[in-house]
């Protein structure tokens, strides 16, 4: 049991003052379970624990109540709605069987204007508490947020499995049909192992974009032309089937560039795939090609409904998204990490005809 005079809100008062409180206080008991006001009522007053236990609790949600501190002796609530002349804002119970000191709000107020240690103490108490509010607070939002990146990432892998797993699943029919001549059988073993690479390429993207610390980037000559046909060529057929089609406004230049052709392999699923998830009814990716003497620009063009507006300034930022289901905004900031990995640069606009044009630049090796 804590008498009156012991409490934190009151111990630092004169006997003169801790007398006028005992007179106004009054002794109040709760059995276990017993509400002792709730949210909406009147703040009537300044309730001090003498001995139990009580549950400070509010409604979340939809209908959901939290517990948001347990008050035990010597500790002091309601002070809130007193001070603002406010409603209540959480609801009390007595967790177990409670006795506690009510001090009306008329007497407490009138106590305040009389005593500066007492304002000086309720504000220092207060201070504190909300200080250790704003730290769970933050605590739990950072939780929040931890679980909701955890889930993004999630279906953002899922989502970029689920192509290659298709294709692994159909190749594996095919190779599998009893009539299948041994071309095809050889064809669709191919196509697994791409597929497997492709899957195996994607979880190390995102592994090292996560880590933070890129692993150094292994670059050879390669030849552009070469490289970009054979992809798209493996590319087609699976977006395809999305109504999707894919086509060269011009021959992509036959230059030798200082590539990591995986990594690059990745930059173009993306951009493709992004296009194709812009374009759910189908519709066309166009690319192009410009060279010169200093570099080769590389434009995917794609006839969806263009770049949102709400993303456009920050569209290869980490987690930028905007209206895609699935989506993190990790897909466009890995392929900006690529492109500057083989020290080029890469770009977005929307063009006047509807749709989105992604350029990316790459810079041709020095004679």
């Amino acid at each position: 049991m804590v008498a009156l005079e012991y409490s934190k809100l009151f111990s630092s008062l004169s006997a003169a003052e801790l007398q006028t409180l005992q007179d106004v206080a009054k002794e109040v008991s709760f059995p276990a379970g017993q509400q002792i006001f709730k949210e909406g009522d009147t703040g009537d007053g300044l309730y001090v624990v003498q001995d139990g236990l009580v549950q400070i609790s509010a409604l979340i949600g939809q209908g959901e109540r939290r517990v948001l501190s347990r008050v035990g002796p010597g500790d002091f609530f309601g002070e809130m709605a007193v001070l603002d002349n406010e409603p209540r804002s959480a609801s009390a119970a007595a967790e177990i069987d409670t006795r506690v000191y009510f001090v009306p709000r008329d007497a407490l107020l009138q106590m305040l204007e009389r005593s500066p240690r007492l304002g000086a103490s309720l504000v220092r108490v207060v201070s504190r508490r909300l200080r250790e509010f704003n730290r769970q607070y933050i605590r739990e939002v950072l939780q929040a947020e931890r679980l909701t990146l955890v889930g993004r990432f999630a279906r953002s892998i899922v989502h970029d499995l689920k192509n290659p797993l298709s294709i692994i699943g159909i190749a594996a029919e095919l190779a599998g049909m009893e009539n299948a001549k041994p071309e095809s059988r050889a064809a669709a073993k191919q196509r697994i192992r791409k597929q497997i690479e492709r899957i195996s390429n994607l979880v190390n993207e995102i592994l090292e974009f996560t880590h933070g610390s890129p692993t150094a980037v292994v670059l050879s000559m390669t030849d552009y032309g070469q490289f970009v046909q054979g992809l798209i060529e493996e590319i087609r057929p699976e977006i395809a089937l999305k109504g999707v089609s894919i086509d060269f406004e011009n021959p992509p230049p036959e230059v030798k560039l200082p590539l990591n052709t995986q990594r690059m392999t990745r930059v173009f699923y993306n951009l493709i795939h992004n296009a194709t998830d812009a374009m759910p009814s189908g519709g066309q990716v166009k690319i192009r090609f410009k060279a010169d003497a200093n570099q080769v620009t590389t434009e995917i063009e794609d006839t969806g409904k263009g770049i949102a507006a709400e993303v456009v300034d920050h569209l290869f930022e980490a987690f930028a998204t905007f209206g895609k289901e699935h989506g993190t905004g990790l897909g466009l900031s890995i392929c900006k990490r690529i492109v500057q990995d083989h020290k080029g640069e890469i770009s977005a606009r929307n063009v006047p005809d509807g749709g989105a044009l992604f350029s990316f630049k790459l810079p041709l090796p020095k004679v």
